[in-house]
């Protein structure tokens, strides 16, 4: 058991399939259910299908990013979303009626948080890796459904007077660029240079100080997603699905933005992306032209973010490949920024 953290991630994915039957029992599910690994970056995902043809996603959690009131937390939230008509899964009760279920067996090092969602059949916008394919005209329709789904997420969370036991974490100032960020300490990754780390620094503190200049007054701050990629948005025939809460939190409402954009920065299509998303939005939330303006800062933000969780999952393919090129472009961030 000690060695599954030197084990390939194909290995560790074969005992976390066994630990996810183990899970399962937990269900009112058949015996013979089938499993699938459909991904295993931070937690891992399996594609359940019954006996009887019925098809859920099985998540099992990686160990310590969330406690059991976050974990249920989010997915209270989640349900409480779907109520009001934001397509997201449904959650999946067990044979107790409970949210989810820790599970522990030899194969895994500790205890595994459990949940079992609904099966969304649909195709993700796109990928970090890939990015969002499609037209102008494609992918002004896209952004365009991606800003009303931000706007109508914010306006709902926004009157949601949420349980007192409520527990999520803040992608506040600290929580995303203080001395312990919730991704780790961007300043910490072994590939940047003295001269490099001095820049971030020097950005960092303006960044923050202009955070705090903004404030978190309930238009402008709240619950969000907080992980607007295209692979965590589902095209279906019945509308746009929103997927994978696992990093939702509190935190400012442009952070959706720059992470919808982030990989955007630089492409022929950028502008034509950022007017529709924020006429989608508008057409659903005000967005004041004054809070737009502080969103170079939060695009600076979220690629110390990426840089913090670079250093924290250097050990994952995703981390590798894209970690000198996110150095080279918030570096360049940085050095605008400062000037």
């Amino acid at each position: 058991m000690s060695d599954f953290y030197t084990l390939s991630l194909e290995q560790q994915a074969g005992r976390l399939m066994s630990l996810g039957r183990s899970a399962l029992q937990h269900w009112n599910l058949t015996v013979d259910v089938e499993l699938t690994l459909i991904k295993h970056r931070e937690n891992a995902v399996f594609k359940v299908i019954d006996t009887n043809g019925a098809m859920y996603a099985l998540r099992i959690h990686r160990h310590g990013y969330h406690n059991d009131d976050a974990l249920r937390s989010e997915l209270n939230w989640m349900t409480y979303l779907k109520d009001r008509g934001v397509l997201t899964p449904s959650v999946i009760h067990t044979k107790d009626c409970e949210l989810f279920q820790v599970v522990a067996t030899n194969e895994v090092p500790e205890p595994r948080q459990c949940d079992l969602l609904s099966w969304i059949d649909g195709n993700p916008l796109g990928s970090i890796e890939a990015g969002v394919s499609g037209e102008d005209q494609t992918l002004v329709t896209t952004y365009q459904s991606i800003g009303e789904l931000a706007a109508k997420v914010h306006n709902i969370t926004n009157t949601w007077q949420h349980p007192n036991d409520f527990s999520r974490q803040a992608w506040d100032e600290d929580g995303l660029i203080g001395e312990s960020p919730i991704w780790g300490r961007f300043w910490e990754l072994e590939q940047l240079t003295t001269q490099q780390k001095g820049l971030l620094f020097k950005a960092r503190d303006k960044a923050k100080k202009q955070l705090q200049e903004f404030g978190k007054q309930p238009d402008r701050y709240g619950l969000i997603h907080c992980d607007l990629l295209p692979e965590n948005l589902l095209q279906a025939q019945e509308g746009l699905y929103l997927i994978d809460f696992d990093d939702s939190g509190f935190g400012w409402h442009l952070f959706e933005f720059a992470t919808s954009m982030f990989f955007h920065l630089g492409e022929p299509h950028f502008d034509t992306i950022y007017n529709a998303m924020v006429e989608g939005y508008r057409s659903v939330r005000e967005l004041p032209d004054e809070h737009l303006a502080l969103l170079p800062t939060f695009f600076l933000i979220r690629g110390l973010v990426y840089l913090g969780w670079g250093h924290t999952r250097r050990e994952t393919e995703t981390a590798q490949t894209l970690t000198p090129m996110m150095i080279e472009a918030v570096t360049a961030m940085a050095e605008d920024f400062i000037s």
